[in-house]
């Protein structure tokens, strides 16, 4: 019995292995490559604009329901 434990767990060790083993990278067509980073290039761009909105929003909302008035102070000390 404890023969059996022993093979039982080296085969799935071995399998574990043979599973986990790094393949290489399949090769990259440049034009592909440059074509997909313009669309991430595009892609963050607009979350960062998204985000920007979204926080313009929130902060109106907490200096409305405040009741602070004045202009927003400057971003960056300037």
């Amino acid at each position: 019995m404890n023969f059996r434990i022993l093979m039982m767990s080296i085969a799935i060790a071995v399998a574990a292995g043979a599973v986990w083993a790094k393949l290489p990278a399949p090769p990259v067509d440049p034009a592909k490559a440059a074509e997909a980073k313009a669309k991430a290039d595009e892609a963050a761009k607009k979350d960062a604009e998204k985000l920007g909105k979204s926080q313009d929003r929130a902060v109106a909302n907490y200096r409305k329901n405040k009741g602070i008035k004045g202009p927003l102070p400057k971003v960056g000390g300037k």
